[in-house]
C-alpha cells in the first residue's frame, strides 16, 4: 500500500519570513495559511562514486529510502550489487572492479584479434586442367611434351607446320612440306603509311639453314627483327631502299645473338654451326618496288597483264649462281649439279661477311610480287614458270594465291618447307618508269 509523504516542519513563514513554531498551521504575523505550502520534492543528493554525499553541498536532505526489504537504512546500493548478467551472458558479480563502485561492463580487449577464416564457399573455383592432347595418327595415345605420341611414337603437328596470315593487301602462307619433320621457314607481312599518308606494304620471308643448329629459331628471329625495323623506319620517312638495308642488318644481328646464348643451349648438338638463315623481302609503295635479300630465297615480278614479261628480281648467293656468273656453266647445267643449292651468303654468326643486296624498281603496270623460299621456286624456277602458276586474280586475292602456290609445291613433291608471300603492286601513277 502506498504511503503519502509527510510534510516537513517550516522554520520561517514563506510570506513574511517570520519565525514559526513547530505545529503552527497559520503564520502568527501575517496569518499565511501554512497548509498550502507544497511538499518539497523527494530527491537524492549527488553522490560520489563511493556513495557518500558530496561534501559542502549544504543540503540537509533526509536519508534515502531503502531499496527493498531487508536493506539497512542509509545503505547505498550499487548497480553491481544487483543480480544480473552482462551482454556476453557472464554474471555481473564476476566482473572485476578497479575501485569500489566502479564496474566494467565488458571484458578486457585482447592484444590481437583473430581473423575470421575465409568461407570455403566463397573461394575461387579451381581452374580445370586442360585435357592432354590425343595423337592425330592412332587417336589413342597421349602426346608427351616433346610432341610425340606415347603409344605409336608419331610426331604431332606443330603450330608452325602450317601458317597463314593476311595484313591489308598482302598475305603469306608457310607449310612444313611433305618430307621435313618441322617447318624451318618464317615470314612477316604487314602494312603501314609513309609520312605523306600514302600506303606501304611489306613482306619478309626467311629460310632456316638446315645444316645449322636451331634453324627454325634463326628464321623466326630474322623475320621478326626485319619486319619491326621496316615498320619503324618507313613512317619516319626513311627511303624504302635504305629501310630495307637496315632491316637486313637488324635481322643479321638478331640471328647472331642466338649464337651468344649459354653453351647449355647447344649441349645436344655441340658440333653444329651457329644458327643461320636466308632472307628476302619486298616493300611496295606508290610507284616504287624495293627488294632486299641475302642467300637463295627469291622475289619475282608477275604483271597483271600476262602478255607482258615476268622477271626474277633477285640473284642467288649460291654455288650455282657463282658458276653461271663466272661463265663456267650455263644455268641449266649449274642447277642440275648436286652443289647447286650450296649457299655462299647467309645470316648468322659464322657468315663470311654480311653483304645485304637491295634493288629498287618502278614497274609501269600493276602486278604482284612473289616473295618465296626455294621450297616453291624449285618447282617454278624461271620467271615464266612462276608466271604460269600465279593465279590471274592474285592482286585481288593474295591469300588465295599464296595457298595455290604452296599447293603447287606440295603437288610437285613438297621436298622442302614452302613459304610464299604475295604483295600486290597497284597501278603506278602517271610518269613512272619501267622495271
Amino acid at each position: 500500500m502506498s504511503q503519502m509523504p509527510q510534510q516537513a516542519a517550516l522554520s520561517k513563514c514563506p510570506s513574511c519570513t517570520e519565525p514559526l513554531e513547530s505545529g503552527d498551521l497559520f503564520c502568527g504575523a501575517c496569518g499565511y495559511d501554512l497548509s498550502v505550502v507544497p511538499v518539497p520534492p523527494q530527491d537524492h543528493p549527488t553522490l560520489t562514486m563511493t556513495g557518500s554525499p558530496a561534501p559542502g553541498d549544504g543540503v540537509d536532505w533526509p536519508a534515502p529510502e531503502p531499496v527493498g526489504s531487508g536493506s539497512t537504512p542509509g545503505e547505498v546500493h550499487l548497480p553491481a550489487d544487483l543480480p544480473g548478467t552482462d551482454s556476453g551472458g557472464k554474471s555481473l558479480h564476476a566482473q572485476e572492479r578497479a575501485a569500489p563502485g566502479v564496474r566494467f561492463d565488458r571484458s578486457p580487449e585482447p592484444d590481437e584479434y583473430p581473423l575470421q577464416a575465409p568461407d570455403p564457399r566463397a573461394a575461387a573455383p579451381a581452374v580445370p586442367e586442360e585435357p592432354q592432347p590425343v595423337c592425330v595418327a592412332c587417336r589413342a595415345g597421349r602426346v608427351d611434351s616433346d610432341g610425340y605420341c606415347e603409344n605409336c611414337g608419331h610426331a604431332q603437328p606443330r603450330e608452325r607446320d602450317h601458317m597463314e596470315r593476311e595484313s591489308g593487301p598482302v598475305a603469306a602462307v608457310s607449310d612444313r612440306g611433305l618430307r621435313h619433320h618441322r617447318n624451318e621457314d618464317a615470314f612477316t607481312v604487314d602494312h603501314t603509311a609513309l609520312p605523306d599518308g600514302s600506303p606501304a606494304t611489306l613482306a619478309i620471308v626467311c629460310d632456316g639453314v638446315s645444316s645449322a643448329t636451331r634453324p627454325d629459331e634463326a628464321s623466326a628471329a630474322a623475320a621478326q627483327a626485319a619486319g619491326d625495323t621496316l615498320l619503324a623506319a618507313l613512317p619516319r620517312g626513311t627511303h624504302p631502299q635504305q629501310a630495307m638495308h637496315e632491316a637486313i642488318v637488324a635481322a643479321a644481328q638478331a640471328v647472331n645473338a642466338l649464337a651468344e646464348e649459354p653453351a647449355s643451349a647447344r649441349e645436344h648438338a655441340p658440333h653444329q654451326n651457329a644458327p643461320a638463315c636466308t632472307i628476302v623481302g619486298a616493300v611496295v609503295t606508290s610507284g616504287l618496288l624495293v627488294v632486299g635479300w641475302v642467300g637463295d630465297s627469291r622475289a619475282y615480278w608477275v604483271p597483271a597483264d600476262r602478255g607482258a614479261p615476268a622477271a626474277r628480281l633477285t640473284e642467288d648467293d649460291s654455288w650455282a649462281a657463282q658458276m653461271v656468273a663466272a661463265g663456267l656453266m650455263n644455268e641449266a647445267e649449274a642447277y642440275a649439279d648436286e652443289r647447286a643449292h650450296a649457299i655462299t651468303g647467309w645470316l648468322g654468326a659464322d657468315a663470311y661477311e654480311l653483304e645485304p643486296h637491295t634493288a629498287s624498281f618502278k614497274p609501269d603496270r600493276p602486278g604482284v610480287v612473289v616473295v618465296c623460299t626455294d621450297g616453291l621456286w624449285n618447282y617454278a624456277e624461271t620467271a615464266e614458270e612462276m608466271s604460269e602458276v600465279v593465279p590471274a586474280d592474285a592482286a585481288e586475292r593474295p591469300l588465295h594465291s599464296a595457298r595455290v602456290l604452296v599447293g603447287h609445291a606440295l603437288d610437285g613433291g613438297g621436298h622442302d618447307n614452302v613459304t610464299v608471300a604475295v604483295v600486290p603492286f597497284p597501278a603506278p601513277p602517271q610518269g613512272a618508269g619501267s622495271a
